[in-house]
């Protein structure tokens, strides 16, 4: 056996199309379908633990998880064969219970699976158009029964059982729903399907009664004891607004795909779409998938409507998406609950899966929410790339889905993601981890991993580049170009050397451990060893019959293991191949080679994992590992030798760790240390900051508003305590009146009633004596009246008995006549029967003779009809024969005549389907027909509304062009009043100089305040300078009375010896005496520190002061220059304005001018004539116009002069300014 095994510990991808192929555990514990087997994962602590399916399977149909969560029951195919089995998920790990096989039925694949309440039973369904529904007793591996389930078509089927009944299933598909009950050891039908059979897609049970379905049409059918109920369709979904929002702002060039997407109005587009392939019970109702990318609750109600929806929940919209309206859009196809019912889960025809907690619906008031990943979004297609770095734990991903993924195998998560406009071929990661390169269909990409981005910082022009790889060192990377492999500086990206020599298509390259040298492979069945050094090929070891699909080196790069599609595993050494070893019937697709040089690595197109020890052997040598379902596309060992990653066209990663044989993990001489450091850019750190800040001023906004409006609701309820206090003892007080107002009316009341008994009861007595009295009297009436009529009936007893007598008599004497003539009529009749019976007698006699006759004739007749039938039998058995021969014939053209016959009753079905589907249609277009119709007589009465307004409008016209006429004579009168303006124009033109003039002394004198303020910094700086100076002559003094004490203290100690105390005066004067005078100095200058010590905090106060002032009146001058700036700029479009009107004044004029020219000669003969009286009416038309423009003029002139006041008032406020700062300096 090996010397290691692997055990996967991550695994990173989700199977499509299996049926059940999410479920929940436990509340946190998710189990869904992955590679050939099934992963469960805890949501919180991110463990991964695989069950792996069974050998040689090509991985899961469908799922079912018992409901005491303990047994799991797998569909899947084993070398082209279906397999049923189920797991105990209670042993650690998960061991196969039983696999389950009926060979009385014909092998079929089960697609549905479900468990009965108690998990003793288990139902599995096949699929149409010819499946079987099985029911098993699984613990003894029995078949309990089986029914065929017949339907027009194909489609999704789906079993489950009643949740409070082991023995009935529901099976729905295309065309049938059916409920079955399991009695007397088989499956009997229970309903009977009526109405118009539907494409079930899905169902669910919603109680011991209740089965909603949902259809291919959109529509909810609720089934009640399998019967219709309740029926409705959903309406289909648009995405919400803040995801249009979202991707209008965001991808600005993409706004008409998500408007078109908004606005999907069209009837057949909503058909295509909106169908329910989803549905999930829970207690408060189910939930369903009606449209792509939504699940929709609905919950229980009392009124018709069983079910009414409650809210919409979204798939959330993946910004790092080159297609972030498509991530919203993704099909729904399984949709289950946690046990707590606290966490929903969903799978998509992507391959993703993501949850929503169930708490946050109840605590959000708004209609839309929105999904978020289960934990990371996961590949949805053949995985093309996979590299690891040196300095980090982490791996990259590339797949035909577009996107570049780095995944943690450390702490099993993704940390980037993003998705491009082209499809990704390759990846390699440089050994730091911070940088890798993508090969593109278009050109070859070198990318900054960022912190939350990748960035593109370089491209290539490498077209459809299918290998890439960065050296060890991470200072060159090698790309393939055709068949050319091209070497670049990592640091410069130029390209040092092209190695040319192959013939085919590169499928791997490979660095040595020095990058020194890189082997390649290629279709056409080389491997050569180039040297960089010399760009030129070392070594080649060629077999044309194999194409070889990946190599890897030994830690030397001494040895390469080649494996290609002639099933061998390659070693190759020195230009030869050393040893080959077989397969034993696969294709080995992948290879990566330990470290350590002691594993070699191998996947296979089948998808296992072969984990081999090196020296490689002739015999099946190696442990084998059943993961992925597709082929494996890359492999890669870290470089710490623990951990072996491998990839598949399935989209699924597996992350072995590698053990020894013994179970110990491989140990490497040193324990490997990982960098922290990530890449990001000057702009987001920028942007995060920015963010920050904003968040907390946000959060400081937040909390004074939570404050402010705390204080308000303690205020509003203090006085709404009030308010109810004051209402309530109010009426107490009322309520206390009221009952002694009751209270005496009712004692009122009391005594009124017992008046009113007494009264009663006189009156009842009284009444009772008058009916006594009159009772007796009518007794006595009575009896007299019963003694008459008993007389009476005496009477009528004794004529009535005599009337009896009477006819007793008449009535025997009737009886003796009929009996005497009866007896008459008896004689007579026997003796013509005596008569009768002797004719009889004669005609039996005659009747006996005739009989011989005819026997006679009959004898003979006979013999003749015997011999003619016995020549006719003879003749119709050789028609016989004939027929026969005939017969068969016939049997087998009948034969096809039906199966032609069921062929085309297949036909007609599926055509009497298709007329049902038409009918509908042309309904909903006769429906659309009629709305049309409606909205075309609305239409027609808004156009008639709207030509009546046309029609006023077309008066309203005609009053405004006369209106207009008046104006334009007006507009001419005006026109000839703009010479009188020009004066006053270029006077405010002045004026406007001299405010600009005005507006640069305020600049000269800003710029000389600011030249103050300057000047007294300076000031300040230079004292200081002198106090930090100041400070250092008092240390030095400080330390010199140290010394000159310490000296003294010495020569104290010679006081006995008088030499030696002469010598230490002498040594002390020399020494000191220089700086005696810096003491004193000293001394002197100690009341010149105090005098500037109290001028400068005299300076410091005064400069303080003229700051606050200096800032105050940069505040003011700043707001008077905008205002005269604003002003100014009235100013100059009224000179626009009338400027404008002085040349179409001029115009005019011109044009006068001209006419007058012409009338010189009639004002020459005219001379006379005053001119005051043909130009009498104008001219009073012009003096009031001209009143009208000297008002204007006045007005404007007493507001340039206000504003002129103005100026000079702050001219003067900073014209004293300067003056007090000269003063106080």
């Amino acid at each position: 056996m090996a010397a290691a095994t692997a055990q996967p510990v991550a695994v990173f991808g989700c199977r499509p199309q299996v049926a059940g192929g999410v479920c929940f555990l436990e509340d946190q514990v998710v189990l869904h379908a992955a590679g050939t087997g099934c992963l469960r994962l805890h949501l919180e602590q991110k463990w991964h633990k695989f069950i792996p399916g069974t050998e040689k399977s090509r991985g899961v149909r469908a799922l079912a998880v018992s409901p005491n969560r303990r047994y799991l029951a797998v569909s899947e195919t084993v070398e082209e064969q279906p397999v049923l089995t189920v797991q105990d998920l209670s042993s650690v790990p998960a061991r196969r219970r039983r696999r389950l096989a009926a060979p009385e039925l014909p092998a079929q694949e089960a697609v549905s699976l479900a468990f009965s309440p108690d998990c003793q039973y288990l139902a599995a369904a096949a699929g149409p158009p010819e499946g079987h529904l099985t029911y098993w007793l699984w613990g003894k591996q029995e078949l309990m029964a089986a029914v065929r389930v017949e339907a027009p078509g194909g489609g999704v089927c789906q079993v489950s059982f009643n949740p409070q009944d082991n023995a009935q299933v529901c099976v729905t598909g295309n065309g049938f729903f059916k409920l079955f009950k399991y009695t007397e050891g088989a499956l009997k039908q229970i309903n009977l399907q009526k109405g118009v059979p539907q494409n079930y897609l899905c169902h669910a049970w919603l109680s011991e009664e209740d089965v909603i379905c949902g259809t291919d049409t959109g529509k909810l059918i609720l089934f009640r004891s399998g019967e219709l109920h309740w029926e409705t369709s959903v309406e289909y979904k648009k995405p919400p607004s803040e995801l249009e929002d979202a991707t209008a702002e965001e991808y600005e060039s993409s706004s008409h795909v998500s408007c078109g997407l908004a606005s999907e109005n069209d009837g057949s587009q909503q058909d295509c779409l909106l169908q329910i392939p989803a549905i999930a019970a829970y207690s408060r109702g189910f939930a369903c998938s009606s449209s792509p990318g939504v699940v929709v609750l609905f919950e229980k109600t009392k009124e018709k409507e069983l079910y009414k929806e409650s809210q919409e929940i979204w798939l959330p919209q993946d910004l790092f998406s080159s297609e972030p309206i498509k991530s919203v859009r993704q099909d729904i196809i399984s949709i289950c609950f946690s046990p707590s019912e606290e966490i929903m889960v969903v799978n998509t025809n992507k391959n993703q899966l993501y949850m929503f907690t169930m708490l946050t619906a109840d605590l959000m008031k708004e209609k839309a929410a929105y999904f978020a990943y289960l934990n990371f979004p996961l590949h949805s297609a053949s995985i093309t790339g996979l590299d690891t770095c040196t300095w980090k734990p982490i791996l990259a991903s590339c797949s035909l889905d577009r996107s570049v993924r780095i995944w943690n195998y450390k702490t099993n998560t993704l940390e980037l993601y993003k998705e491009f406009q082209e499809e990704a071929y390759t990846v390699s990661l440089h050994p730091t981890g911070l940088f890798c390169l993508v090969g593109f269909s278009e050109k070859l990409r070198f990318l900054s991993l960022l912190y939350e981005d990748m960035q593109v910082f370089k491209e290539f022009p490498v077209r459809k580049c299918r290998e890439c790889s960065f050296s060890n060192g991470g200072h060159l990377f090698a790309a393939v170009n055709g068949n050319v492999i091209q070497i670049y500086s990592s640091i410069t990206f130029e390209n040092i050397n092209n190695l040319k020599g192959h013939s085919g298509k590169i499928h791997a390259v490979k660095w040595s451990a020095d990058d020194a040298k890189v082997v390649s492979c290629d279709t056409h069945g080389a491997v050569y060893e180039w040297n960089l050094l010399e760009g030129k090929r070392e070594s080649e070891c060629v077999r044309e019959s194999c194409i070889y699909n990946s190599i890897a080196l030994s830690s030397d790069a001494k040895i390469i293991f080649a494996v290609g599609s002639d099933q061998t595993l390659k070693e190759i050494s020195e230009s030869l191949i050393q040893h080959e070893a077989p397969t034993f019937g696969v294709v080995y697709t992948a290879v990566a080679a330990s470290h350590s040089g002691h594993m070699v690595f191998v996947g296979t197109s089948l998808g296992t994992i072969r984990a081999m020890k090196y020296p490689l052997r002739l015999m099946r040598n190696f442990n084998e590992y059943w993961a992925h379902a597709g082929a494996v596309t890359k492999m890669s060992v870290t470089n710490d030798d623990l951990f072996l990653l491998t990839a598949s066209e399935d989209g699924s990663i597996f992350i072995w760790k590698v053990h020894e044989k013994g179970g110990g993990i491989l140990k490497r001489e040193k324990e490997v240390e990982y960098a922290d450091e990530v890449l990001i850019t000057k702009s987001d750190i920028e942007k995060k900051t920015q963010a920050m800040l904003e968040l907390q001023m946000r959060v400081k906004e937040l909390q004074t508003e939570n404050y402010y409006q705390l204080r308000l609701k303690d205020m509003y309820c203090n006085e709404k305590i009030k308010e109810l206090e004051e209402n309530f003892t109010s009426e107490v007080g009322s309520l206390k009146n009221k009952y002694q107002i009751l209270q005496a009316e009712s004692e009122k009341q009391e005594l009124q009633h017992q008046l009113q008994l007494s009264e009663l009861m006189n009156k009842h007595a009284r009444e009772v004596q008058k009916l006594e009295s009159e009772s007796n009297q009518k007794l006595l009436m009575e009896s007299e009246k019963y003694q008459e009529l008993e007389v009476k009936s005496q009477r009528m007893q004794e004529e009535y008995e005599k009337q009896l007598h009477n006819l007793d008599e008449s009535k025997s004497r009737a009886v003796k006549e009929l009996t005497e003539h009866y007896e008459e009529k008896l004689q007579q009749k026997s003796v013509l029967l005596e008569e009768a019976e002797e004719d009889m007698r004669q005609q039996l006699q005659a009747h006996e003779e005739i009989t011989k006759q005819i026997e006679e004739d009959g004898d003979q007749e006979i013999l003749e009809m015997k011999v003619k039938y016995e020549r006719r039998l003879l003749e119709e058995k050789e028609s016989n024969l004939e027929l026969k021969g005939e017969i068969e014939v016939m049997n087998k053209r009948l034969n096809s005549l039906q199966k032609e016959l069921k062929e085309r009753n297949r036909d007609t079905e599926e055509l009497r389907l298709e007329q049902q589907k038409l009918q509908g249609i042309i309904k909903s277009l006769e429906k659309d027909i009629l709305t049309l119709k409606t909205e075309m007589q609305e239409r027609a009465d808004t156009i008639q509304d709207k030509e009546k307004h046309i029609s006023d409008l077309k008066k309203k016209n005609q009053e405004l062009e006369k209106f207009k006429f008046i104006l334009d004579y007006r507009t001419e009168e005006f026109k000839k009043q703009m010479e009188s303006r020009e004066n006053d124009i270029k006077t405010m033109k002045e004026q406007i100089h001299e405010m600009e003039g005005e507006l640069e002394r305020f600049h000269k004198e800003s710029t000389q305040l600011k030249l103050n303020i300057t000047r007294l910094q300076q000031k300040l700086k230079a004292t200081d300078h002198e106090m930090h100076r100041e400070r250092q002559k008092r240390q030095n003094m400080e330390t010199l009375i140290k010394r000159f004490k310490t000296d003294l203290h010495n020569c104290v100690g010679f006081i006995q010896d008088s030499k030696k105390m002469k010598d230490g005066i002498r040594e002390l004067y020399t020494k000191y005496v220089q700086q005696s005078d810096l003491v004193e100095i000293e001394a002197v200058d100690a009341d010149l520190q105090q005098e500037y010590m109290r001028q400068r905090e005299y300076l410091e106060r005064n400069l303080a002061g003229l700051k606050k002032q200096v800032v105050k009146d940069q505040e003011i001058h700043q707001a008077a220059y905008g205002r005269i700036l604003q002003e100014n700029v009235s100013l100059i479009k009224e000179i626009n304005d009338l400027r404008q009107e002085l040349k179409e004044a001029h115009t005019q004029v011109h044009d006068l001018r001209s006419t007058l020219k012409l009338t010189k000669k009639k004002q020459t003969i005219q001379d006379t004539a005053p001119p005051s009286e043909p130009l009498s009416s104008p001219a009073v038309l012009r003096l009031n116009a001209e009143k009208e423009s000297e008002k204007i003029i006045e007005m404007q002139h007493l507001e340039i002069e206000y504003l002129r006041g103005q100026i000079q008032e702050k001219g003067q406020v900073l014209a004293a300014e300067p003056a007090s700062e000269i003063f106080l300096s």
